[in-house]
């Protein structure tokens, strides 16, 4: 029998093929092309279930899984691709599957299944290998950042600056601040992990167009051939729903906005006015005009991307927003933003962490602007609360030290013990013991303090943790 839409799977019921117009603006092999390997993978499964329903004769279920076969090895090698008149990867690889093995046997696949639950079902098997992806190259960073804090942890840890409204606040380890950007990183992962196991349970496959299908197929086989560990109990939330991949849009966003915010800081720290590290040759480009430039770019494309992953979570949950049930056209619009998402992170990320593993940090810079800026002022707080002064009139004291020290010019540690005592008896000489950045960063000992001790106790905490994310993947 003729058909009017030769690479579409429907058009029985149309006397004539769609306009141009129309034509066009289906169209979706342009991006759905990529899903070509779990689609066949899909098919294969589809045909083994239509076999132990008795649908496929053992002949018909060989020569299917051989034309799939050749299908993958074409699209392996490149040499397999959509005519212009495919509608998307589902019409094309049918079209291309009946040229291969002949209509007689390849029309008997699409029988108990819908390009509802088809996409359903392949889209989440693409999102689960390019979420693992992801996950390792997000580990891959947080090693990074912790090899940089394990070198800055010996032989003497270095000391920096802490900053809360960007202004001089606390000294702390190098090390500690460090790792206060991979713990993010690590519940990205572990988001992803948790994301991943969810999905694995709701395969979609059997739900057919939005009822279930009735020629007795086995979903749950499906399911575990294709890597889930459960099918969905509600087959119109099988081909409706995409809270799945606004949850991994979300979560995309989230690694993006957490390296931003390394990249930020990156960004600063190389000025000169900083002058905290250097980027390696390698990991930084020049300018065009200005042969002195060493410009942070990876570091400004990160921070650039981030406002991309977020534009792409927004797009997506606008597109969901109000659509009823079952399935709507609506959702072609599904894929490209997640699709440019885990593009966008898999090669942002490594470049990332290339540059990450290489600064350089001037310790001697670092150590001198640390007990600057009054940060000292909490200590003496604190080291007054110890001496049995209520924390109340100690914080006055300690802003008493702030003000004489800006009369005179000078910083906390260059009072000398006459003005010390002229602000209050409580003030001894013994104070000076937290007047410096290592008695400041070694008396805050408590559990996630930057204490050297403590410091080294998350590191290892913070090394177990991501090697057993990484087990997990």
């Amino acid at each position: 029998m003729s058909t009017t839409n030769e690479g579409k799977l429907w058009g029985g019921r149309f006397a004539g093929g769609p306009s141009p117009e129309l034509d066009a603006l289906s169209r979706s092999t342009h991006f759905d092309w990529r899903l070509t390997p779990y689609d066949l993978a899909g098919s294969c499964a589809h045909a083994n279930a239509l076999h132990r329903a008795g649908l496929l004769s053992d002949a018909d279920l060989a020569e299917l899984q051989r034309g799939l076969d050749v299908l993958g090895e074409r699209y392996a090698a490149g040499e397999l691709h959509p005519d212009a008149s495919d509608e998307d990867v589902h019409g094309a690889l049918e079209r291309l599957l009946l040229e291969e093995v002949g209509p007689e046997v390849g029309g008997r696949l699409r029988a108990g299944r819908s390009r509802n639950d088809q996409i359903a079902t392949l889209f989440k098997v693409f999102l689960r290998d390019h979420a693992r992806v992801v996950a390792g190259q997000v580990l891959d960073l947080v090693d990074v950042l912790a090899g940089q804090a394990r070198e800055h942890l010996e032989p003497e840890p270095t000391i920096m600056p802490g900053r809360t409204h960007l202004q001089h606040a606390q000294p702390v380890l190098l090390s500690h601040h460090l790792m206060a950007h991979a713990w993010p990183l690590l519940r990205d992962v572990d988001r992803l992990l948790d994301w991943d196991a969810r999905v694995a349970a709701d395969s979609p496959y059997g739900s057919g167009a939005l009822a279930g299908q009735s020629l007795g197929l086995d979903p749950t086989g499906v399911a575990a051939e294709l890597g889930f560990t459960g099918s969905t109990a509600n087959s119109i939330d099988g081909t409706a729903s995409r809270d799945f991949v606004a949850e991994l849009a979300f979560v995309t966003a989230q690694v993006g906005i957490d390296v931003s915010r390394i990249a930020e800081e990156v960004i600063l720290w190389a000025t000169k006015e900083f002058g905290f590290v250097t980027l390696h040759d390698s990991w930084s480009t020049g300018s065009s005009i200005m042969p002195q430039k060493k410009n942070p770019d990876i570091a400004e494309l990160a921070r650039g991307k981030a406002g991309r992953l977020v534009g792409n979570l927004s797009g997506l949950m606008a597109t969901l927003k109000a659509l009823p049930l079952a399935y709507n056209r609506d959702l072609q619009e599904d894929k490209e933003p997640v699709f440019d998402s885990v593009d966008t992170l898999e090669v942002l990320l490594p470049a990332f962490t290339g540059m990450v593993a290489t600064l350089v940090f001037d310790r001697d810079r670092l150590a001198e602007l640390a007990p600057q800026g009054f940060s000292l002022a909490t200590d003496v707080a604190e080291w007054l609360v110890r001496q049995d002064v209520p924390f109340r009139v100690a914080h006055e004291l300690a802003g008493a030290c702030v003000r004489e020290c800006e009369q005179h010019g000078i910083e906390l540690h260059e009072l000398t013990d006459e003005q010390l005592a002229a602000i209050s008896p409580h003030l001894t000489p013994a104070v000076r013991e937290v007047l410096t950045a290592e008695g400041s960063v070694a008396s805050r000992d408590g559990r996630g303090g930057t204490a050297p001790v403590r410091v080294r106790e998350q590191l290892v905490e913070l090394t177990e943790r991501a090697a057993s994310y990484r087990a997990r993947l």
